[in-house]
């Protein structure tokens, strides 16, 4: 059986932190801005956690079998 590959745009999208988990980018924070309050657009820099619904899909990406 040959070795799975790793998805090149998952690689580029999330990262994984020390403990696991998943980091992304937060949704909605590249256009429409102009109506979204300053607050609301300097916590969308911040990366945040994957939802525990999409792990196992970003982890397949990933190259991870379980």
């Amino acid at each position: 059986m040959p070795k799975t590959k790793t998805h090149s745009g998952a690689k580029k999208r999330f990262k994984k932190t020390a403990t696991g988990k998943l980091r992304g980018r937060r949704a909605y924070s590249s256009h429409i801005l102009e109506k979204k309050s300053p607050k609301r657009k300097r916590r969308m820099h911040r990366p945040v956690e994957i939802a525990p619904a999409d792990t196992s899909r970003v982890n397949k990406l990933l190259g991870k079998k379980r």
